[in-house]
């Protein structure tokens, strides 16, 4: 009977490990899946960078020939200064000083522009496409990295290890192609160095990081030894504290001979202790309470509560001998003092700044059914995580046709559209795509070819009420028909000059607010739906 049991038991344990690196497998198939439909066969993933029509400054003049996805209803987020940045590492162009929003501020994380220029070669298409692929790449090293302290042999440890590569912060990196998500594998491959006895190359690491963001730098407490407080060990801390900023000190010197001044600490990113965090709590409260906006507050809130017990553990529970637990107090005290700017938003940029205490907090979690709840607690923030990886609408319309035929004789540009920054940004579902305008407007069709095109055009038309529309090319009336009906409108074959050809759509009533959903006051004119350019060959 034993003998029996035993090989149960057996048959049990083989199949749990099994499972148990199955799901690990599953995981990162998962994020594969996610990442691909990031990928659009005219921007490919340069998607995952936001660029916002509305934050008002001009673009270098190297993005006039890319393709990606601009939010005329948007102010973009923070990729869009760092991808110029690395087209031009050496700060020298007088472009960025007009693109960037501070580019002395900007510019001191210069590591992931650097590796964008350099593995791009120096072309803009390739700079924008490997700056983009980098947070994915960053994220597949970490996963690895982490199976050094959270290997496949147990649920909790691919709970952990599930926890931080798909936590809020992670995530929030990777859809705005943003420097944390890279920022903590360099912290982990540091880390993981050092417990390999590999200390030089470790502080290496970490002293690189500190050009990907300068936050990075108090990960310096990993060096830490507080079992020997002799004067040498003091005197050999302070050395090793020095070599750690060198990069950096240097990199700011020629930012202030390039650009100027580089000692700026960001606006409002600091403030007195907590108070900028119980501000949090108490905004997140009340936004719970207006129309339309619980989700939000909802979401701050649960954000708040897994940066709260992260927080707790490192303050209550005191292991300095611990390299993750120095590194993870570090960030809960960067926490305290941080700022407006970094809480500000929904959710707000805290959750990625403070990535390596998340990181920190999973491995050191006590593995004991005690500490499950402050486990489950410290991670719940991945139950939102798929909310940062939904991927935009597109551009609102899509380009058809022999590659030949639609890019440029150097296969440098392609035809597009430009709806210009009256239209709103594009929204989807499973079948369809689609752009309001709150005014009659319309849109340019781009040849960047030195010959003609031939192109064919279907869309739909739809507004909130009954009204008569027509299209029309210069003065020419190529259409005209209502605007509610399900017909597909197709144009005939158009031969299109090289450069710019503006399209007209007018309709018969001034714009109205729709009905649905209750509370609307948005004025709208009309909704242009899947348009398709068919360029023939």
């Amino acid at each position: 009977m034993s003998e029996a049991n035993a090989a149960r038991s057996g048959r049990w344990t083989a199949v749990n490990r099994w499972g148990i690196r199955a799901a690990y497998l599953a995981l990162v198939v998962w994020f594969g899946l996610v990442l691909v439909r990031f990928h659009d066969p005219e921007d490919g993933f340069n998607r995952l960078i936001m660029f916002g029509a509305k934050q008002g400054l001009p673009q270098l003049s190297d993005f006039k020939r890319l393709n990606f996805l601009l939010m005329h209803d948007g102010y973009g987020y923070d990729a869009q200064y760092y991808a110029q940045i690395a087209m031009h590492p050496d700060l020298k162009d007088p472009e960025l000083k007009t693109a960037v929003d501070s580019l002395a501020y900007r510019s001191r994380r210069i590591l992931f522009g650097w590796t964008a220029y350099a593995l791009g070669w120096g072309d803009p298409a390739r700079i924008l496409a490997v700056y983009v692929l980098q947070n994915a790449i960053a994220w597949v090293i970490l996963a690895w990295l982490l199976l050094h302290w959270l290997p496949p042999v147990s649920w909790t440890n691919f709970f952990r290890w599930g926890g931080v590569l798909f936590c809020a912060g992670l995530c929030m990196s990777l859809r705005n192609a943003l420097l944390d998500g890279p920022s903590l594998m360099l912290i982990a491959l540091g880390v993981w160095l050092l417990d390999r006895n590999r200390k030089w190359l470790g502080i290496g690491v970490l002293a690189l990081s500190g050009l990907a963001k300068e936050t990075n730098l108090i990960t310096g407490t990993a060096l830490i030894k507080p079992e020997d407080r002799s004067w040498r060990a003091l005197g050999r801390l302070a050395l090793l504290a020095v070599l750690l900023a060198v990069p950096l000190a240097l990199w700011l010197i020629y930012i202030r001979v390039t650009v100027g001044s580089a000692l700026d600490a960001g606006v409002r990113n600091f403030d007195w202790p907590l108070r900028a965090y119980f501000a949090t709590w108490k905004d997140a409260y009340e936004v719970m309470y207006r129309p339309y906006w619980f989700k939000m507050g909802q979401t701050v809130m649960v954000m708040m509560v897994a940066l709260t017990t992260q927080m707790l553990f490192f303050l209550l529970r005191w292991r300095p001998k611990e390299i993750w637990w120095r590194v993870g107090v570090s960030f809960a005290v960067l926490m305290v003092v941080l700022g407006p700017a970094v809480w500000e938003g929904y959710p707000g940029a805290a959750v990625r700044v403070l990535l390596p205490m998340q990181l920190a907090f999973n491995i050191l979690v006590p593995r004991t059914r005690a500490w499950w709840l402050v486990l489950i607690l410290g991670n719940v923030s991945a139950l939102y995580s798929v909310n940062f990886l939904r991927p935009p609408a597109g551009s609102g319309y899509r380009v058809e046709g022999p590659a030949a035929v639609r890019t440029s004789e150097d296969g440098r540009e392609k035809v597009r559209v430009d709806f210009g920054p009256g239209w709103f940004d594009t929204e989807e579902s499973s079948s369809s795509y689609w752009r309001w305008v709150p005014a009659d407007t319309g849109f340019t069709i781009i040849n960047p070819r030195q010959t003609s095109i031939k192109v064919r055009l279907s869309f739909y038309l739809g507004s909130v009420d009954h009204r008569m529309a027509k299209v029309l090319l210069g003065e020419k009336e190529l259409w005209s028909g209502p605007t509610e009906t399900q017909q597909k409108i197709e144009l005939p074959v158009l031969e299109l000059p090289p450069g710019r050809t503006a399209f007209q759509i007018k309709t018969d009533r001034p714009p109205q607010v729709p009905t649905v959903p209750p509370g609307s006051t948005q004025v709208l004119a009309f909704a242009l739906r899947n348009l398709r350019l068919q360029v023939e060959p």
